[in-house]
């Protein structure tokens, strides 16, 4: 379960936060993980909870959002909405796509005490 691994890095994200800007406690956390982005959504949210407690994230509230994934056919020259990286082209059944958005997995923001 890589999620695990992933919770600790947005773990490291937010305790150099936490040590730049002097806060202590972290209200909620928002963080955006695309369809395209190979993270189990529901994984990672359990990991987010299972390391939380004794940290500055314990209590936090924790968002993450889901774009949808996007790609770039490279045979009908259209960007179009796909769900995994292995659908075709819902525009000419083409498996030729770029990924161009929802690939992202990244903290975008974050609500914090004080104390």
């Amino acid at each position: 379960m890589h999620e695990l691994s992933l919770a600790g890095g947005i773990m490291r994200v937010v305790e150099d936060a936490a040590a730049r800007e002097h806060f202590r406690r972290v209200a909620s956390l928002r963080l955006e993980a695309g369809a395209l982005a190979g993270v189990e959504v529901r994984a990672l949210r359990f990991a987010l909870d299972a390391i939380a407690p004794g940290t500055c994230l314990e209590g936090a509230t924790i968002e993450i959002e889901e774009p949808p994934g996007r790609a770039w056919c490279l045979r009908c020259c259209e960007s179009v909405a796909i769900a995994s990286r292995a659908d075709p082209c819902p525009q000419c059944g083409g498996h030729q796509l770029q990924p161009t958005g929802g690939t992202e997995l990244r903290v975008l923001d974050l609500v914090v005490h004080d104390q």
